[in-house]
């Protein structure tokens, strides 16, 4: 064997040691050749041209997490928040992925974070910080179409956190204890109200029982009269009696008292009866 045949074994070796490439599970390989999109090596061995193919670009195939870095974004009703998000993505086309952006990462990030502002700049403040179902579903929406544009598949895509800036939290703050006050302020003259109505009623409740009460006695010493001017109409004795009787009780309470030394008695006593009640 010459040495020109141990040249040419040798460089053939080396040529074939050069193009083997062994492409790791989860990964794929674009291959060009004379700088042109030539295939994708898929995992596995591989023998490629080494002079005029080369490996371009290596592209993971499992599912990718991309971060995005929390951002200030504006309301409907201008204030202000903080909002950062995750996408779950895939490569599903290696060509467009490759050859359909400059770096898709970067591209997919960015296009999150202008769409989330997009979505949350048409809400007013409560109402984006209590709808994370709806902006995920809006924002996966949004991104879906272009994503499918660069080769990439979007899996998911969740709302990490949203809440108000320190500002807006001190506003928010101020704003609720004020209404808390409101509420006790308003609260507190209610109950007065209701207080005030309550003695108002209870006093007029009294004053009409006590009118009710007049009109019973009143109709009671009424009917008394009216039996005792019937019963003297004809005979007066039982008057008399009883006007007697009345007359002699009263002188003895006068009798008794420490302030009465001298209690005068008429002399015809039934005869002063009958003159009160004007007997015939």
């Amino acid at each position: 064997m010459t040495e020109f045949s141990l040249i040419l074994i040798f460089l053939v070796a080396v040529a074939m040691f050069k193009g083997i490439r062994i492409v790791p599970q989860g990964e794929e390989w674009v291959v060009e050749r004379l700088g042109k999109f030539a295939g994708v090596l898929s995992p596995g061995l591989h023998i490629i041209n080494p002079i005029f193919s080369r490996v371009s670009y290596k592209v993971t195939t499992k599912d990718i997490i991309l971060d995005v870095p929390e951002q200030e974004v504006i309301t409907r009703d201008n204030a202000v928040i903080l909002a950062n998000a995750v996408a779950f993505i895939k490569v599903s086309n290696i060509e467009r992925s490759v050859y359909g952006i400059e770096n898709f990462r970067e591209a997919m990030r960015n296009m999150v974070q202008t769409s989330l502002r997009s979505i949350i700049g048409g809400m007013d403040l409560n109402h984006a910080l209590t709808s994370r179902d709806r902006i995920k579903a809006e924002l996966k929406t949004a991104i879906a179409d272009e994503a499918l544009d660069w080769g990439l598949t979007v899996k998911s895509v969740e709302i990490q956190d949203i809440k108000p800036s320190a500002n807006m939290q001190h506003a928010m703050e101020q704003q609720a204890s004020a209404e808390r006050e409101r509420v006790a302020v308003v609260t507190r003259a209610e109950g007065e109200k209701q207080s005030l109505i309550l003695n108002a009623e209870a006093r007029l409740e009294a004053a009409r029982k006590d009118a009710e009460a007049q009109m019973v006695a009143a109709k009671a010493s009424a009917e008394s009269i009216k039996l005792i001017s019937e019963a003297v109409k004809e005979n007066n004795t039982s008057a008399t009696f009883l006007l007697g009787d009345r007359y002699i009780h009263s002188m003895e309470k006068m009798a008794e008292s420490n302030n009465s030394k001298i209690v005068v008695v008429p002399g015809d006593l039934v005869s002063a009866v009958k003159n009160i009640v004007g007997s015939k």
